[in-house]
């Protein structure tokens, strides 16, 4: 059936210029939305995005537009704000500027969609949730590797009841991020500075921590370490500078259910493993592998029987004995399938479920693994107010 109502949605898309911006939001999510012909809503009905590209480099906002066929770009933020055509604000900023421009948009009436972390401290993250919810507006968070397909398939093996009881999860994430002197650095140099929002615990526990609650069971406690294991990197302009903020960081986290999780973060790690993140839960039936997009199953009956010795080699293939979860759709980007989600929300004029109160509780799961790393000690988590409500 022909499309017979096209709904067009204004996007304001902020800090856009920058990786993660430009490649998974805009290149690999709102461009092909746009290329599909939109996000289908009913018979013959589509929500067409409306994009305005925001940032502060002219010539990056130019030469990014040429790419993307969005010829729609500006450098005033507050004009465009202004703009009625507008109803999204969305924000792929670095994060120490996240609270001052989500707070702009809101009180502008713009609803709000924007990345992780929201703010680097949990109060302001909770204030900018308690703001975005009194003006009543529809308000997002990035949450997207719940739609990893790995992810996706864990969750339908746990949802079978292939674990049994799941005793524990093991995360390892990260690859080696040169330091820019021989070979030129792959990611941007703010990373490695806390004074411009940087680290791997506010980068990374937001992250683990809708992972794990929503594939396992809320965190009660922490114990995390953070290490800055390479002092020194160089900019994008060539100079060397010093890394304040860690680049690593080795945790452990006690969930409900009596569930103990460990996930290893870490800038400074060559990969010898199946995939950059990899997640594997052992369970009283059976254990599974996890990776960006596959996921492996070992169930009780053909678990090998390993007996210790190390004067031989080992007789047993211990990658042998697994199997791989089957396709059983087909798997868009993740970041594409929740901003598709958000536009329908928007469309239907109801509360998003990834709301910025849930970005809150990763603020907090990351500000609590730099105090655990400060006191060198186990925190409980403590339910945020407004929880459970």
């Amino acid at each position: 059936m022909g499309v017979t109502k096209v709904n067009k949605i204004g996007i304001i898309m902020n800090g856009v210029t920058g990786r993660m911006g430009t490649n998974q939001h805009l290149m690999r999510s709102i461009v092909p939305i746009i290329e599909q012909g939109g996000v289908p809503v009913g018979d013959g009905e589509v929500i067409m995005p409306d994009p305005v590209l925001v940032g502060r480099n002219p010539a990056k906002l130019e030469a990014l537009a040429a790419r993307s066929g969005i010829d729609n770009w500006n450098t005033d933020l507050d004009a465009v704000l202004d703009d009625k055509r507008y109803s999204i604000y969305f924000d792929a900023q670095t994060t120490d500027r996240r609270v001052p421009s989500v707070s702009k948009a809101i009180d502008a009436g713009k609803n709000v969609y924007c990345e992780k972390p929201t703010a680097l401290t949990t109060d302001e993250a909770l204030k900018l949730f308690e703001k975005a919810r009194d003006a009543g507006i529809i308000h997002g968070v990035v949450q997207d590797k719940l739609w990893l397909p790995g992810l996706v398939k864990l969750a339908a093996v746990r949802d079978s009841g292939f674990f049994g009881k799941i005793i524990s999860v093991r995360g390892e994430f990260g690859y080696w991020v040169f330091e820019g002197d021989v070979i030129k650095a792959q990611r941007p140099s703010w990373n490695y500075r806390k004074e411009d929002g940087g680290g791997i615990i506010f980068d990374m526990f937001c992250h683990w921590q809708y992972v794990l609650e929503n594939l396992f069971g809320k965190v009660k406690s922490l114990s995390a370490i953070g290490r800055t294991h390479i002092p020194r990197r160089i900019d994008e302009n060539g100079n060397s500078y010093t890394c304040t903020a860690e680049d690593s960081a080795y945790a452990t986290f006690e969930l409900e259910g009596d569930i103990t999780a460990q996930f290893n973060s870490s800038w400074c790690v060559r990969v010898r493993r199946d995939d950059l993140l990899t997640v594997q839960v052992d369970g009283t039936k059976g254990s599974a592998v996890a990776t960006l997009r596959g996921c492996r199953i070992q169930p009780y009956g053909v678990t090998p029987m390993n007996v210790w010795n190390p004067d031989i080699d080992s007789p047993i293939d211990h990658f042998e004995a697994w199997t791989e979860v089957p396709d059983t759709q087909i798997y868009e980007n993740a970041f594409k399938i929740q901003w598709e989600l958000y536009l329908k929300t928007i469309h239907e004029g109801k509360p998003f479920h990834w709301d910025l109160f849930k970005a809150a509780k990763g603020v907090q799961l990351a500000e609590l693994g730099i105090e655990s790393w400060r006191k060198r000690a186990w925190l409980d988590v403590p339910e945020l107010d407004g929880e459970g409500c």
